[in-house]
Formats: structure tokens, sequence, C-alpha cells
């Protein structure tokens, strides 16, 4: 592995060209395929900026959503296949993109030593040998794709639904398969049996003659469940599961997939402990599958281990891979705030830099259902409250990638859209309910937002690749964590912050990354009983009793920990009793009882 981190994927436009940008870098990161249309016309921005001829991929072609996935991604590898040729070729001068590509390694790159030698080295022939060694370690960054499972709406053509492989996330799955890529798939947001079960026809992700694979399948969990069973139901199809990335259910970007009060330490504390015996019992099943098909394999594939959400200093970077064993750590939300790494608009950027704590909030505008983390700063929230001041809630909807209600039509539609929102609350209004929870019930309804075009919007502004008269509002969904970081940064601080070479922030005093996650999980049950407070039945009486026990076990574990920190700055490790005290009690304060 060149680096110890990679960049998540971020919506679907901030990191859609991600790896155009940082790939020859040696810097992995992981892109979204499900919008097709931003994809569609990020290829025809790129042919443009590479001078290749590009060739439209019209909605009318056959499998049109699996060809313009594979036409983008064969482009990008293209690209970086050049990248990597030219810094071949480049000499090692100071401002040299070669240069800058081993100045960014960790120092504990094995090239690191060869490098800096060749710095100081004074005898040309030496130098020239040990820089040609370095040229040997070049190796560009892995360019991997995400599919969030359960985003699958069924697809329609002359009126007919079209058959079960033209789905949303089959075909892009599709798409992935038949690329000239050779990285991996993170599958999140929970199992599809019908897409797990298309993987596994695929022979792109099968073992070759060799046990190599041509592409990966990556799993994005919560927990350590999630991924047993997810991994077992995969391996029993003879899929193998070379990389699990754990990511916080709540300190993350995006959706927020809250575990029942399952923290983060105690989640990997179970992934360490497992681990072996994990590969065991997949590799029994995985063996089984494959000597049915007269193929034997006497030696289990490798796993890779990594984590990721809120993770904010060097410290607790390395802390995560070294106490527990995870092989690299992932970094989101940060790199938002780095345009040589991502896409965001100048308005967006200029709105993150300027936030406040209060700014970011875990909300349940997607209209998935799921709480999703928010910015009210963001253009598409100024717009949605605009609308709903005009007395015209709910967006348009074009993309549908998320339609799913089925209330007031046989086809579904999306909850976000205006044509939902307008019969929703045509309904509240019959039900002739007092002001407050009309109130409250009104505001559930119109905090959907449209997500499919707020989050491609940033890539449309920026390179000006928008359609006369479309909605270009932002939509952008950063984890809590970017609170710390308050200004717009150059790949080179990011990276130097990460590894510790320098500190880009202004504040030192930042808690632990699990106290963090730990006081946002508190918030959570909080608000949860203080929105159900009028509806509280058994069900809901157990379900906070165990979140509660869970967060307490947490916070057992976590005093237990403390006597395991010792490469945590002290200020911040000497605050933890404390912070873990203060908790404490504020979980003691949450109840929940019928009145």
């Amino acid at each position: 592995m060149t680096h110890t981190f990679h960049i998540p994927v971020l919506g679907l436009a901030f990191s859609i060209d991600s790896a155009v940008k940082v790939a020859q870098y040696g810097i992995s990161s992981v892109m979204s395929i499900v919008d097709d249309e931003l994809i569609e016309r990020m290829r025809h921005y790129y042919c443009g900026q590479y001078q290749i001829l590009y060739h439209p991929i019209a909605k009318t072609e056959e499998d049109y959503r699996a060809k313009r996935i594979t036409a983008y991604l064969n482009l990008v590898q293209f690209v970086v296949n050049r990248q990597i040729t030219a810094l071949k070729q480049q000499p090692f001068t100071e401002s040299s993109e070669v240069t800058k590509y081993f100045q960014l390694l960790p120092d504990s790159h094995p090239s690191k030593p060869i490098y800096h030698a060749m710095e100081v080295e004074t005898n040309l022939a030496i130098k020239t040998e040990l820089q040609d060694l370095l040229i040997n370690y070049l190796k560009p960054g892995d360019i991997d794709v995400n599919i969030m499972s359960k985003v699958d709406k069924m697809n329609y053509k002359d009126g007919k639904v079209l058959e079960q492989q033209h789905s949303d996330a089959l075909a892009a799955l599709r798409g992935f398969a038949n690329s000239n890529l050779h990285s991996s798939l993170i599958l999140s947001a929970g199992m599809n049996p019908h897409l797990y079960a298309y993987l596994a026809e695929l022979p792109a992700f099968f073992p070759n003659s060799e046990g190599v694979f041509d592409k990966k399948i990556a799993l994005k969990v919560s927990d350590f469940r999630s991924a047993l069973i997810q991994a077992k139901y995969l391996a029993k199809r003879g899929v193998w599961v070379s990389e699990f990335r754990v990511e916080s259910g709540l300190n993350c970007g995006g959706h927020a997939f809250a575990t029942d009060g399952f923290l983060m330490g105690p989640i990997l504390e179970e992934f360490k402990v497992k681990k072996e015996s994990f590969k065991v019992e997949l590799f029994e099943l995985y063996k089984e599958y494959w000597a049915l098909q007269k193929i034997y394999l006497m030696q289990a594939p490798s796993i890779k281990y990594t984590v990721q959400g809120g993770v904010g200093t060097a410290s607790e970077h390395q802390f995560l891979m070294d106490y527990y064993g995870f092989d690299a750590v992932g970094w989101g939300s940060p790199f938002l705030l780095v345009p040589e790494a991502t896409t965001v608009d100048r308005d967006t950027l200029k709105a993150l830099e300027m936030a406040e704590k209060d700014d970011f909030y875990c909300s349940g505008s997607s209209p998935l259902g799921i709480p999703f983390n928010n910015f009210r700063q963001s253009s598409a929230e100024l717009l949605r409250l605009e609308r709903i001041k005009k007395g015209r809630p709910g967006s348009p909807c074009k993309k549908e990638y998320l339609i799913s209600n089925t209330e007031f039509s046989d086809k579904p539609i999306c909850t976000a859209s205006r044509a939902y929102q307008h019969q929703k609350i045509q309904e509240l209004q019959r039900q002739n309910l007092p002001a407050a929870e009309y109130d409250k019930a009104f505001d559930a309804i119109t905090e959907k937002t449209c997500l499919c075009e707020g989050l491609a919007a940033p890539a449309y502004l920026k390179y000006n690749i928008q359609k006369t008269r479309e909605q270009t509002a932002v939509a952008i969904c950063p984890g809590p964590n970017l609170v710390w970081f308050k200004k717009q940064y150059s790949l080179r601080e990011m990276i130097d912050h990460i590894y510790g070479r320098i500190s880009v922030f202004e504040n030192e005093n930042r808690p632990f990354v699990l106290i963090n996650e730990l006081n946002l999980y508190i918030d959570y049950i909080q608000k949860y009983v203080t929105d159900n407070q009028n509806m509280i039945n058994d069900k809901k009486i157990k379900y906070v009793a165990k979140f509660k026990a869970q967060l307490q076990t947490g916070i057992s574990y976590y005093d237990k920990l403390t006597q395991h920190l010792a490469h945590i700055p002290q200020n911040i490790a000497a605050a933890i009793p404390k912070q873990l005290e203060l908790a404490s009690l504020r979980l003691n304060d949450i109840h929940i009882q019928p009145r």
C-alpha cells in the first residue's frame, strides 16, 4: 500500500473525479457510480480536457447506463495511466510532480530512505541510479467505485418494466465489471439479494488461475455482525470480500447508519479479536463453493481492514491502525476543503470555511428515510426553505434515483418531490390536528430534499456543464468532524497533517475521535426520546433501554482503553476520564416512560 489513508466516496460529485486529481500521487479514492447523467457529462468534459474524441451514449441506446459507466471508468483509467507515464519521464526537480509524489508519501514508506539519499547525493552517477530505483516505486492509487446497494430502482421502457438486470444497481455493477479497472467495488448501505446474486454471476469478480482478482469486493459496514452476515452470504456463492471498511454509524458524512448504541471502539475490538477465525470461517464456505466447480483452493485470499469516520489527527490515525491492527484509515469530509482532491463549487467552499458547529447536523432530509448528515448553509437547504415560504414545497423529480414511495401511486415516487409532498400535505390537512402536532408533521414531510440534483450540482457549477435553466442548488453532506477544519488546504498541507508533519488545527484541544462519536450517540438517543415522548410504547422503551445499556458498555470499555493511549497528545488523553464521566451523567439523565 502506497499511502495509509484513502478518500472515501463523497456524495455524487465531490469525489467523481478525485482519481484524476490524486491517483497519480499513489492516493486511492472512491467515486459514486449512481448518477449516469453526471458521469456522462464528466466524460464529455474530460474528453475535451485531454483532446480525446467524445462519442455520446444516448439514453435511447440499449443498456446505456452500464455503457456510460464503463466508458467513464475506462477514460479515468486512461488518464491516470497517462499521468503515471508522464511522471516516469520527469526530472527530479524541486517543482516536478515526480518529486511531489515522493514528498507526499508517509515516512514509513520503503522508498523514503532512497529518496532522502538521492536528495543529498552529489555524485551524478549514483544520484541517477537512485532515481531509477525510485521510479520503480511509482504506483497509482486505486480507482475504486461505490454502489449504495439499496439505491436500486426498476427501470421502464415504453411503459413496461425492464428485467431485473436493468435496475439501477445491477446496471451500475455491470458497468464496473465491464471496465478496464483493476480495483474495488465498495458496497454500502446494507444487503441487496438481487445485487449480490448478480454479482456472483460475473466472472470479473472470480479469482484467476493464480488466485488473483481482476476486481475486488469491499463491504462498508458499521459493525461486525453486518460484516459476518454479508460476507458469508457472498462466500457461499463464490465471492470473496477482500476488504471491510468499518465506518462510524454517526461520525461520518452522508447517510448515517446509527447502530443500536454500539460504539466504534468496541466494534473495532470485536474485529481485532475475531479477524483470524472470521477469515477461516469465510474460507471454508468459499472453498466449498469452488470445489463444486472443480477448482480446489488451498490458501485463503487476503483481507484488508480499514476504518473511517471522524478521524482528524495524525495520532488518531496511527492509533487506530496500531492498536486495532487495521491497514488504513479513510479521511473523507476534510478533503472537501482540498480543491486539488475533490470537486466543490466556490460558494459552497466559502460556506464550509465560515461554518459553525450548529451548521452540521443529522437530519431527516434524505428521501431514503435514513438519517442524513446535512449542512444548514448549503444552497439546496436554503432553496428548500424558500420553496416552503412560497407555498411550493418539494422539488421537481427528474432523475428519480431515490424513488421508493407508493402511497399515492402504483409507480414509486420520491418523498422529496413536489408531487409527493403536495399530496401528503393535503392528507395532513384533512386530519385537523392541533397546531403543534400539525407543524411537526408538516416539517417532517417538507424536510426531505432532492439529493439527486443537489449532490451532482457542484460538478455542474465547477466545470460549467449545467444545462440551460437547470437547477444548481448544492446539497452537501459533511460529517460533524469538518467543523475543526477552518480553511481551504493544499493537498500537501492535508497529507502532511494526516502524517503528523504539520497540524492544520487552530484549536489543539479537539476531543479524541472516540469521545466525539460517543457524544454524537448520546445526542442521537436524546433526540429520539424527545421526538417520541408523545408516542411511547413498550417497543420504544425497550429500544432506548438497550441503546443506553450499549452506550454504558462502551463508556466502560473506553475507561479501560485510556491505559493504551500513550501516543495520543497528553492534553487530549488527560481530558478523557472527565469526558467519560460527563457522558455517563448525560446518559443517566435520559428517560423514556409512558405518561
